[in-house]
């Protein structure tokens, strides 16, 4: 575990951080975050049948849709390449309107997961991660951490989390709450593999980040904390250093980005010309209006999800974010 040690160490932090800094009060400060909740996890994948017989068959999600990506939705992305590619929509029977979305690319050679710049994981809540652990290991997923808790004492004790890459590599956090889970922020899960919950982002400026989220979506952020980067440096051939990271929170619970501090000589995240990038390609978002965001739209908002409006910007770290219209109470 010491060469994932960023990923044992410093989610811990985040996830204790959070903890102390309650979002479950409708009254709380998350209650006028204009981001509602994590809608779509989208994956860049080259062998678009691998992904799908590797959800299917040891996540246990179920297939929900297929079909080639209209033009207009590319558009929107920005990767109007992407226009005509087969893409699967996936989603657990605990959570079946939140979404695992595969879209073909070509593939880039020489991409790593953890080295570059943009969504870098999606954190994803489980019920019994010692199963899922004995399930992975007989799959074709490289896990990069067994199950562990996150500490000895605290809220750090009854969090235990694992990670593994999936055959686009994508990186994946399996984590769950072994306590009071009425009294935990994490979400509580509704099938064995149920849903993301948290989206890591990755940037040079934390700062930037972190105001930008904040002051356009009014998304509150917990105190920054620092972090070993180990899997990311040694990657990218760095000595060992300190990072700072933090979090970021939508109005729903369960509904976070995570942002981490990337060393200066982590690129921007490669991709085929006009296509969406590969791995963790892109984290969508329900909103309950396009309208009045500070933003700057890619194109326009459309009705896009059939009456539903969508519409794509490129964030601080430049990260793809979509977000679609779908009032929540």
């Amino acid at each position: 575990m010491r060469s994932f040690g960023r990923i044992a160490f410093g989610l811990a932090a985040v996830l204790w951080v959070a903890s102390a800094h309650a979002q479950s009060s409708a009254s709380g400060p998350t209650a006028n975050a204009l981001l509602t909740r994590i809608k779509i996890a989208t994956i860049g994948a080259p062998d678009l049948n691998k992904l799908k017989d590797w959800y299917t068959t040891w996540l246990g999600l179920k297939v929900r849709e297929e079909g080639k990506v209209p033009a207009a939705l590319a558009a929107s992305w920005g990767a109007p390449k992407s226009a005509g590619k087969p893409y699967v929509m996936m989603s657990s029977d605990g959570s079946p309107d939140v979404f695992f979305r595969g879209v073909q690319i070509d593939a880039v050679p020489g991409y790593k997961p953890q080295t570059t710049l943009g969504w870098n994981s999606f954190e994803i809540i489980v019920d019994d991660i010692a199963k899922l652990d004995a399930t992975l290991a007989k799959s074709p997923f490289t896990i990069v951490g067994h199950p562990h808790a996150l500490g000895s004492s605290g809220s750090f004790a009854t969090i235990f989390a694992m990670q593994a890459i999936g055959p686009a590599g994508e990186m994946l956090y399996f984590t769950t709450e072994t306590g009071d889970r009425e009294k935990s922020t994490l979400p509580i899960p509704k099938a064995q593999v149920d849903r993301t919950f948290i989206f890591i982002l990755a940037g040079h400026d934390l700062e930037a980040m972190k105001k930008f989220y904040g002051e356009v979506f009014g998304m509150p952020g917990i105190p920054n904390f620092p972090s070993a980067l180990t899997a990311t440096t040694t990657a990218l051939g760095l000595p060992p250093s300190t990072y700072q990271l933090s979090l970021v929170r939508a109005k729903e619970r369960g509904s976070s980005i995570e942002l981490d501090t990337y060393p200066l000589q982590a690129p921007p995240r490669p991709h085929a010309p006009g296509q969406l990038p590969p791995g963790n390609a892109m984290a969508t978002f329900n909103v309950n209006s396009l309208d009045g965001l500070k933003v700057a739209y890619i194109k326009p908002p459309k009705a896009l999800y059939g009456k539903n409006r969508a519409a794509s910007f490129i964030g601080p770290a430049g990260e793809t974010v979509e977000l679609i219209e779908e009032p929540r109470p």
